[in-house]
């Protein structure tokens, strides 16, 4: 039996044996079989990827692809390993005297009849043999050239070495009964065959290079695009299909309807060999054929990449029933001439142009690894390492149920290639995709125009392969989809290899349907947006009341927009905070997987709502600030003059002395010191992140990887970051940090170190001074720090005196009423109390000129001085009720007005004042603010490490940001302080 019959035959019963199984059995799932595989009995076929057994009469050749005679394969393995090891020493190629030469095999010298080549043998005219030696081997006088016999009788013609006479090949004499392939036959690749009027006679043997816009022809289709396609076609001869699939590849599987280049006529033959057969139950391979293409159908793309889950599962770590945590991705290599060339695994980076360890590389197929590896190469190095193209068939690798290890081979998506002149690979419409099998990484080949040693005119690169996973919906045991393999090529005009480069990238990334998780999103932005919508209305009432105000005007509408601003910001880091967190901690604490992280393609909309949140919350804090600058302040003394005797000619005689400024000069320092106090250390708080992210290694549990190690190892490949694990660790940390200062402070430090709010209050009772403050028009707060001695302008021993008292219970309680503490109140006033208000501070800031150097005289500052008096004796006298038209009363507020932080109750004839033993007051100062400035801070920090990856940089220009704000508040607070309280700012220090 022939060699190519017994691979048929094997094929053949391999394709009937699958038609025998049930329809529900057909899968793309392969027994893997290597040439190793092969019993004694069996010879590997390349073209099906199996072992097939050969006759009795035969046995696998030396390659283990073939099948020969016993006595051949004897002959052939002894003289190849004998001769192998024997050392040879020729003698100089020179001519020893005119007309003699050095025989063929280098050992002798001999007289020649028709004159000499070019390397000093003797040289014989066409279709005669070389003879040096009688049959024994003894040397001829003079060589002989004796003509090979063509005709019927016996049909020879000389070797290729012209050393021999041979027979003719088969498919000269059966066309033409003799040895020359006559017209109108065609001789190629050894071949006769008769091409009149048949699509072999229209060969193309071009290359398209689309992104250049040029066509070239290629020497390389020249010499073996026609041969191959004959062979293929009349003979079915497998290697030479499979340079024909390779021809085609080099092409870019471009597909033209009325086309024969070599793509047309692979879909050709293959249109016209249904008879062969197919593949393992696939009907795109055809046996003896290359797997090139899927099919055309529409919408088959989508059922070849969804259709059927991978057959195993995958997880992130080891356990006793989570054993996959590699992708074991393995290709059938084919050299340019069609020929098998192994098996390999892809580890060791078999695909990857870029050169690394080996362990940088094999993280690629680490599962849950997102992989991205770039590099620049120059085209000298890849003329050099790529002198002809190696192709790829791709399968993932897996054990069966019975421990049979088996392939799944994994499609292709060619952005390059064309179906009649369109790009259907491009785009996101999964339906017009045209998937095929097989790739190369360089072609060095097909660009060559003139001769194949030439330097080629055009080179083509597979300049980004990416290699695609998705998780199948709702599954929890990591079952995936079977991998895409999307490979884009680019063409490159070599003109000046030493300096031209390329950029060449490998990427893995794994994806899911994020259609639950964006709709979740959606809901939780739209409901928690109609509560903030609803909740800026409360705000706006509660604002529209404390101004005193009825009317819906612009100043409303702009007011809302603000208060919903800063509400919305809330809503969007709220929803981004627990997005991120969720993220952080489902995708890294998983082992059987359930979730993928979203792609950086997916995370736009992500990194928009923190965009957005960040906006809102700056528009927010701006505001605050803003406030605070404008408030209403003023410090009322209640202190009263003493009478003292004064001495004179006349005799004594009691006079009323000055009340000291002093304790308003310090009351008004210690209000402008407290204005900045946070309950957060800013540097603390850098520091303290700064060392968990970055010493700690919290930064690496933002990696696009399944580790959650705190720890990496420096010669580890380090995943790219992922924008939403980032942010989740960034904003966890700085609200948890925040958060535990708060507490600390709050709990710990203000009560058994320092208190400065609480200490403020008491300080404004030991100096006999209140404070009144005007937030809005008609609201504000009121610190009643009336001495319950009488005075406070004393010496030391009437002041610890009355400390002493005081602790002992001797006197009354410091509250605003009879037997109550409380001394801070929310208080809402009428019109007619701000109307006299505003009346004695416009005279107040009227006569206060911009700058200490103007408006020194003395009427000046006699009107300054009584402005003051004036607001003094108003609000003292309002305070201790003297006026009937502008009384007020003191109450409790609601449990829902607290927790509302609005008055149901509008102040019509007289004023209302809130018990408020909570310090609401610090509404105005930035300690009231703590909440806005920690989001504010977190916001701002993680959107400068957005943009910058860079946690130390966005640490940095966050602590800077912050001591601006604080230096802008400090400073234009303490202007405000000055204006609004007639003290001069060279007192505030």
């Amino acid at each position: 039996m022939e060699p190519g019959l017994c691979a048929v035959s094997g094929a053949l019963c391999f394709y009937l044996a699958a038609l025998c199984l049930p329809c529900g059995a057909l899968t793309y799932s392969i027994p893997l079989q290597r040439p190793e595989d092969c019993s004694p009995q069996e010879y590997y076929e390349p073209g099906n990827l199996t072992c097939v057994p050969c006759p009795d009469s035969q046995r696998p050749s030396h390659g283990g692809s073939d099948s020969v005679p016993f006595a051949y394969i004897f002959t052939y393995f002894f003289l190849d390993s004998f001769t192998s090891f024997l050392p040879v020493i020729m003698p100089s190629r020179k001519r020893d005297a005119i007309g003699r030469g050095v025989t063929t095999d280098g050992w002798d010298c001999i007289k020649c009849p028709d004159g000499l080549t070019t390397s000093g043998t003797c040289q014989c005219s066409p279709g005669s043999i070389l003879v040096e030696r009688y049959m024994n081997g003894t040397l001829l006088h003079e060589a002989e050239c004796i003509t090979c016999d063509g005709s019927e009788a016996s049909f020879t013609v000389p070797d290729k070495l012209g050393l021999r006479c041979e027979r003719c090949h088969q498919t000269i004499i059966s066309r033409t009964n003799s040895c020359n392939c006559y017209q109108p036959n065609t001789l190629a690749g050894g071949i006769c065959f008769n091409a009149a009027g048949h699509i072999l006679s229209r060969v193309i043997s071009t290359i398209r290079y689309a992104q250049l816009g040029v066509t070239l022809r290629s020497e390389w289709l020249s010499i073996n695009l026609q041969a191959a396609a004959s062979a293929c076609l009349l003979y079915s001869n497998h290697t030479a299909c499979q340079a024909l699939g390779n021809m085609c590849v080099m092409n870019m599987n471009s597909v033209s309807v009325q086309s024969s280049d070599a793509c047309g006529l692979f879909r050709y033959i293959f249109s016209n060999t249904a008879t062969r057969g197919v593949v393992h139950s696939i009907s795109y391979w055809r046996t003896n054929f290359p797997w090139l293409y899927y099919d055309e159908q529409p919408g088959l793309a989508v059922r070849v990449l969804t259709a059927s889950p991978f057959p195993e599962n995958f997880s992130f770590k080891w356990g006793e029933q989570a054993q996959n945590t590699k992708l074991v991705f393995m290709a059938a290599l084919y050299d340019v001439r069609g020929k098998f060339i192994a098996w390999k695994s892809l580890h060791g980076g078999l695909l990857q142009l870029c050169p690394d360890t080996a362990k940088r590389l094999d993280a690629a197929y680490g599962f849950g690894t997102a992989y991205k590896q770039n590099c620049e190469l120059t085209v000298s190095q890849i003329l050099h390492d790529f002198p002809e193209p190696v192709f790829y068939d791709v399968y993932l690798s897996y054990r069966g149920s019975d421990n049979q290890q088996n392939i799944w081979p994994v499609p292709v998506l060619n952005l390059n290639l064309q179906y009649n002149e369109q790009f259907v690979n491009f785009g996101n419409n999964v339906n017009n995709w045209l998937l095929t099998r097989r790739i190369f990484l360089v072609d060095t080949l097909s660009g060559r125009e003139n001769t194949l040693s030439s330097l080629p005119h055009v080179i083509r690169i597979a300049s980004k392969i990416t290699f695609s996973i998705s998780l199948v919906p709702g599954t929890h045991r990591g079952t995936i989809y079977p991998p895409l393999i999307t490979v884009e090529y680019t063409d490159v005009q070599v003109q000046n290899p030493q300096s031209q480069t390329v950029k060449v990238s490998f990427s893995v990334q794994y994806e899911m349907s994020q259609a639950d998780s964006v709709t979740q999103t959606d809901v939780a932005l739209g409901v928690l947006g109609g509560l903030a919508m609803l909740w800026s209305l409360l705000k706006t009432a509660a604002w529209k009341r404390r101004i005193g105000s009825q009317v819906i005007d612009l100043q409303t509408v702009i007011q809302f927009l603000v208060i919903y601003a800063g509400v919305l910001a809330n809503v969007f880091f709220i929803v981004t905070v627990g997005t991120g967190v969720y993220w952080l901690l489902l995708f890294k604490g998983q082992q059987y997987v359930s979730v993928l992280l979203p792609l950086s393609s997916d995370e736009k909309n992500f990194i928009t709502y923190v965009s957005c949140a960040f906006v809102l919350k700056a528009l927010h804090f701006l505001h605050t600030l803003i406030s605070q600058l404008t408030i209403d302040i003023f410090f009322i003394d209640w202190e009263r003059p003493k009478n003292r005797i004064i001495k004179s000619e006349g005799g004594e005689k009691s006079a009323p002395a000055p009340v000291s400024i002093w304790r308003s000069y310090f009351i008004a320092n210690e209000w402008n010191e407290i204005q900045t106090v946070r309950k957060i250390n800013p540097l603390f708080q850098v520091f303290i992140v700064l060392f968990f992210l970055k010493i700690a290694g919290f930064e690496n549990l933002a990696l696009r990887d399944s580790s959650s190690s705190l720890s990496r190892d420096p010669q580890d490949y380090k995943a790219p970051w992922s924008c939403i694990l980032r942010y989740g660790v960034a904003s966890a940390l700085w609200l948890g940090f925040g958060c535990l200062q708060i507490l600390f402070f709050s709990g710990i430090y203000e009560r058994f170190v320092e208190d400065k709010i609480r200490q403020f209050v008491d300080l404004c009772s030991m100096s006999n001074i209140s404070v009144f403050i005007l937030s809005h028009k008609c609201y504000g707060y009121y610190i009643h720090g009336r001495s319950i001695h009488g005075h406070s302008d004393t010496n030391m021993e009437e002041m610890n005196m009355n400390l002493k008292r005081e602790a002992e219970n001797m006197c009354s309680q410091r509250g605003l009423q009879p037997n109550s503490d409380v001394q801070t109140f929310q208080i809402s006033i009428p019109g007619r109390v701000r109307t006299q208000f505003d009346r004695i501070h416009d005279n107040l800031t009227r006569n206060r000129g911009p700058s200490r150097f103007l408006q020194n005289s003395p009427t000046a500052c006699e009107q300054s001085t009584k402005a003051y008096h004036t607001m003094n004796k108003f609000l003292s006298a309002f305070i201790d009720h003297a006026f009937n038209d502008m009384d007020y009363f003191v109450k409790d507020k609601l449990l829902l007005e607290r927790v509302l932080s609005m008055e149901f109750m509008e102040p019509m004839d007289r004023s209302i004042f809130y018990n408020d033993e909570n310090h609401s007051f610090s509404d105005v100062l930035f300690y009231g603010h703590e909440s806005t400035l920690l989001i504010f801070d977190t916001l701002f920090f993680c959107i400068v490490d957005i943009m910058s990856q860079n946690f130390v940089l966005a640490a940095v220009i966050t602590y800077l940001q912050q001591e601006c704000f604080r230096h802008i508040r400090g400073i234009a607070g303490q202007k405000n302080l000055a204006s609004k309280t007639l003290i001069d700012e060279r007192f505030l220090i």
